[in-house]
């Protein structure tokens, strides 16, 4: 993804934000990297069911070309590959988990009732 830059009106850090964590997995993969530390794409893959395996390395090599993630492959054969966050896509941990709170909240409203 073309990285932008936003230096205008109020809103735009959102926008730079959005820009790197938007996509319907790459919050879900951070969020299980700052739980977990390290990732085996298999591990990821069990514990993300519901996101194929072409879309999993699409988000995770998005995440890695900027530079939220670090991968590394091992010469073993099977080959062995794993993830963990950059120091700067550590910087993204208050918000994941302060988005995990809020969804745990949301989960538990009946919004019916509002």
């Amino acid at each position: 993804m073309q990285r932008h830059i936003y230096n205008c009106s109020d809103g735009c850090p959102v926008e730079s934000t959005l820009q790197i964590i938007s996509g319907k997995w790459k919050s879900v993969i951070i969020y299980h990297l700052i739980k977990n530390k390290v990732c085996r794409f298999s591990e990821l893959q069990k514990r993300m069911p519901n996101c194929s395996r072409r879309m999993l390395s699409l988000q995770l090599s998005e995440l890695e070309k900027d530079k939220i993630i670090e991968k590394k492959i091992y010469p073993v054969i099977p080959p062995k590959t794993e993830y963990k966050l950059t120091r700067f896509g550590q910087t993204l941990t208050p918000l994941i988990i302060e988005m995990e709170k809020w969804g745990r909240t949301y989960n538990t409203i009946n919004l019916e009732e509002n």
